[in-house]
């Protein structure tokens, strides 16, 4: 019987061949292949883990010696994020003012927000403004918010950097003056 110096293909063998077969994973199956030792891990001892998660990141990072990064403090939102965060804004408010005027009509029976709202009309017009332009902002601006994304809908041709810059102001200053309006009315 002949004996052969080939190596006896097992599962391994097999999936790196394969790998090796690939143009693009050679240089990942050559790595496979050559590397011996598994990647060195840093194993914190128990006392050592606790008083890591006693440590503030800044106090970590300055244990370390590099820097803290200013992310947040540095980063300026665009206006189409800040428009974008808004609008979810002002639906939630709007859910929580639906949600307080049943609460009210549930607890004082029929009528109940009527009156609330009564009251706070005959308060005067600085109250009674700034209430209605409370209710007003969020409810054109969600409205407009809605209307902005439904033309990108069905247009996305307008869906791009400049125009949603563009968009985001328009939506900002449209809802700004419609709820100043309808505050005075």
């Amino acid at each position: 019987a002949k004996q052969s110096n080939q190596i006896k293909p097992n599962r391994s063998t097999t999936f790196i061949t394969m790998l090796s077969t690939k143009n693009s994973l050679r240089p990942l199956a050559r790595r496979i292949i050559a590397t011996d030792t598994p990647r060195v891990m840093t194993i914190l001892s128990k006392e050592s883990g606790e008083e890591y998660k006693k440590m503030n990141y800044t106090k970590r990072m300055q244990r370390t010696g590099r820097p803290v990064s200013p992310h947040l403090t540095i980063y300026a939102f665009p206006i189409g994020a800040i428009t974008s965060i808004v609008n979810r804004v002002t639906g939630v408010m709007l859910s929580i003012g639906a949600v307080g005027l049943g609460a009210a009509e549930i607890a004082g029976g029929s009528g109940t927000s009527l009156a609330m709202m009564e009251f706070i009309g005959s308060t005067g017009g600085v109250v009674a403004a700034t209430a209605k332009f409370s209710v007003a902002f969020p409810l054109t601006y969600h409205y407009f918010g809605a209307m902005r994304h439904l033309a990108w809908d069905h247009f996305p041709d307008y869906l791009n950097n400049v125009d949603v810059q563009k968009t985001s102001y328009v939506l900002a200053g449209s809802s700004v003056l419609v709820s100043g309006v309808l505050a005075v009315v």
